[in-house]
């Protein structure tokens, strides 16, 4: 299977919403590897790697996000990532 990793940085209402956790729960689910946390400007910042439909799907996801987010911009940038084993919440 193709491998992916990407590094995303998501803008909105995406603090205080549960954002981290349940990407951390969509990203298990999905198999993939890698991190997410807040960013001081008030964007989530994410660390996606696995395989390539996988990650395709997390993308997807998180333009999205929980219920009580509201995404208002997604930007994506093909990333090189190693010695990742889990995912979470940084």
């Amino acid at each position: 299977m193709p491998q992916k990793s990407v590094q995303v940085a998501i803008a909105g209402r995406v603090q205080g919403v549960g954002f981290r956790a349940s990407a951390r729960r969509q990203a298990q689910r999905l198999g993939l590897v890698g991190w997410v946390k807040n960013l001081p400007d008030g964007r989530v910042m994410a660390v996606l790697a696995g395989e390539a439909t996988a990650v395709e799907e997390m993308l997807q996801w998180c333009q999205v996000g929980p219920p009580n987010a509201a995404v208002s911009e997604v930007l994506v940038e093909e990333t090189a990532v190693a010695g990742l084993k889990t995912f979470e919440i940084r």
